[in-house]
């Protein structure tokens, strides 16, 4: 084929967008749907990190841990925001962008649908033929009062939700003499999308606003000790970005006995954390705490997350003094509360300081080659000790672990063999140390109660966006747009009705809707059709 050289023909410059051009093309891109679930897609893709790595929100002690492991990636990770992922500045992008695409694809199809809405249904088609059709049947009545008796089976409702609701019906008289209905209903199913895709929006709003006002705080509280309600006497806190301290109720919590049962084989059977709760100029009062159970706390819930034993240690030092005594956290490592804590005496009046590493047996029993406990209850409590020597590390600025004792700097107190000596207490029991550094008296055994105080303004938000959502969904699935359509003319004196319908393959009751309207307009019962579904 020959090429056809033209010297006089001038290519057009193709016209330039503009900023206003870009900006709109931008926006068309982040609107449309494909944008939208890409951005889903990455927001649960970025949501991985922060399940997986530690977090400073979250524990900022496994953070710094995580940090002096890992010299290298810990660094680079914290710098791109990955340490913090839910108030990093990209997770924020991607949540923001989101926010954008489904308002902005919201908004259009709402203003679409009100149009649609308002605007009159259309005329009856001229031909019925290629519609799944009834008829023709003969009526004993009118056009007019056939179409009239069609109308009222099919139910039309007034005000302004009858488009939504009910069938709009529309009546013409044609050229021929003949009357057409048209009847519409289904709008409903476009609403129950548009509610749908608004409750999302309303989930990530209510997300947002708990992100940034939410509080919780976990706390420690010993038989017969009081928790006051502030940041400062939270063992763990955490809060939104926009909550103030000072938006604390005040209120103080006195864990008067924590009751815990058990079963013969060991196996737990009922919490529950007796507590007086006072609030300032109020009456102290008695209140119960127990699983699933929560204290109502001004905006608040407490719960009772969960339970041990904090034994009551005292260390006298060399010299005599007490250097040492208070309840100690033991955290339950099995099923039969085999508990592990850490005592440290940085304040002893001569010598260096003292560390002991110990584990407490409920249920003491010995065999010839272990020692434990058979049962959570303490029906022989005793306590085995590590006794370390040295300097505990406190002094250096550098937050530690309470339930982890630094052995970087302490050395193990040894017997004549070179062994770590191990002290074993009964309740009630005073051992004297080794190298006479003092002596050591396990006194009571008291339990604690573990409380998890949380308050996020979100939930209602978040629920009533749920309820929607599933009403947009189960809306947008089961209502289906339906057509009806009946013409009556008279032949030879007689009044004919011939009617028809359109729906989508799935909905099979529209069937069973012509049949009513054909049997009312014809003057009969309808018949009975399997199946039939009712739809508003």
């Amino acid at each position: 084929m020959a090429r056809v050289k033209l010297d006089n023909y001038v290519v057009p410059d193709a016209p330039r967008l503009g900023a206003r051009g870009w900006l709109r093309w931008i926006w068309r891109q982040v609107t449309s749907m494909r944008v939208a679930l890409i951005l889903l897609l990455l927001l649960a893709l970025a949501s991985i990190p922060g399940s997986v790595l530690p977090q400073w929100p979250q524990d900022a002690a496994a953070t710094r841990a995580f940090l002096a492991e890992y010299p290298f990636w810990g660094p680079v990770l914290d710098a791109t925001g990955f340490l913090d992922v839910f108030g990093s500045a990209w997770f924020t992008a991607i949540y923001v962008l989101l926010f954008a695409s489904l308002i902005g694809c919201i908004a259009p199809r709402a203003v679409h649908h009100w149009r649609e809405l308002r605007r009159p249904i259309a005329a009856t088609p001229r031909t019925l033929a290629r519609y799944d059709g009834a008829g023709p049947e003969t009526a004993s009545s009118t056009p007019d009062e056939a179409l009239a008796a069609a109308r009222a089976a099919l139910r039309p409702r007034a005000g302004r939700l009858g488009a939504l609701t009910g069938y709009r019906v529309r009546v013409d008289r044609r050229e021929d003499g003949s009357l057409a209905l048209a009847a519409e209903t289904g709008h409903v199913r476009e609403l129950g999308n548009l509610v749908f895709h608004a409750s999302l929006v309303l989930v990530l709003v209510a997300v947002a606003y708990g992100t940034l006002f939410t509080y919780r705080g976990q706390a420690i509280v010993v038989e017969g000790r009081s928790f006051t309600n502030a940041v400062v006497a939270y063992d763990t806190f955490s809060s939104g970005a926009l909550f103030d301290p000072s938006d604390l109720d005040p209120f103080t919590l006195r864990l008067d006995s924590l009751d815990a049962s058990f079963s013969d084989t060991g196996r737990p059977l009922h919490f529950q954390a007796n507590v007086t709760f006072t609030e300032p100029g109020e009456d102290p009062v008695e209140e119960t705490i127990a699983v699933n159970h929560p204290l109502e706390a001004g905006d608040a819930k407490v719960y009772l997350q969960g339970n041990g034993y904090a034994p009551v240690i005292t260390v006298h030092d060399a010299a005599g003094e007490v250097a040492f005594s208070g309840p100690v956290v033991f955290l339950a490592q099995d099923a039969a509360y085999t508990s592990t804590g850490v005592v440290k005496v940085p304040d002893v009046s001569t010598g260096e300081q003292l560390g002991f590493k110990a584990t407490l047996y409920p249920s003491f029993v010995e065999g010839p080659f272990a020692v434990g406990s058979v049962h959570p209850d303490p029906a022989n409590p005793v306590i085995e000790m590590l006794v370390y020597t040295g300097d505990l590390g406190l002094d250096a600025g550098v937050p530690q672990n309470v339930y982890t004792l630094d052995e970087s700097q302490l050395s193990p107190v040894q017997d004549a063999d070179g062994q770590p000596v191990t002290l074993r207490l009964a309740l009630g029991e005073t051992v004297e140390l080794p190298d006479g550094l003092g002596s050591v008296t396990f006194e009571e055994l008291p339990r604690y109660g573990a409380f998890d105080l949380r308050a996020d303004p979100s939930l209602p938000f978040l629920l009533v966006a749920a309820l929607l959502t599933l009403a947009g969904l189960a809306t947008s699935l089961f209502a289906s747009r339906r057509k009806v359509w009946l013409i009556a003319r008279v032949e030879d004196g007689t009044t004919v009705v011939t009617g028809a319908a359109y729906a989508p393959a799935h909905d099979a009751g529209v069937g069973a809707v012509l049949e009513r309207a054909m049997a009312a307009a014809a003057g009969r019962d309808p018949a009975p059709a399997a199946g039939e579904t009712e739809q508003a």
